[in-house]
């Protein structure tokens, strides 16, 4: 079974965007690189033909990897969501105990996370800790560099 892709809307036109994109102009590229390099002769010894074969395929599989998280993606209906607790789409402002800095996060599936952005992925060790979570309670995480304590101070959307 394939697994459900959680996306916002803006999310959702983003990765249509890169499928379209793909489609047309990652393919008609490609079909320019192996029309170029069978020009030059002999396939079988052609190192360009053979990378573009590769790039082909590489591209298809990305392709055939995004169709399938489209067909499997929910938009989340925003107005629905519960803000008691942490849940996908939540906004999360949060507190490290350790060093007293405030971080503000909104967590959202694999494919739209963007850190540099605040966007972290609901599958990432924080986004895991702090799921479900409640105003005041506190999440004690484990990252590679140790464990992090993040009281939870408020949820929004």
């Amino acid at each position: 079974m394939a697994e459900m892709t959680y996306l916002t809307n803006e999310g959702l036109e983003k990765l249509k965007k890169e499928l379209i994109q793909m489609r047309t102009k990652g393919r008609a590229e490609i079909a320019r690189q192996i029309q170029e390099a069978r020009e030059k002769g002999d396939l079988s010894e052609n190192a360009e033909y053979d990378a573009a074969k590769d790039a082909q395929g590489m591209l298809e599989m990305k392709i055939a990897k995004l169709e399938e998280a489209l067909s499997n993606a929910r938009v989340i209906d925003v107005s629905k969501l519960d803000t008691s607790k942490v849940m996908v789409l939540s906004k999360v402002k949060v507190k490290n105990l350790q060093s007293k800095q405030t971080n503000l996060f909104m967590l959202v599936s694999e494919k739209e996370a963007d850190f540099k952005a605040g966007k972290i992925s609901v599958s990432s060790p924080i986004g895991k800790g702090l799921l479900g979570k409640a105003v005041g309670e506190v999440a004690e995480i484990d990252v590679p560099s140790g464990r992090l304590k993040f009281q939870v101070m408020e949820i929004t959307l």
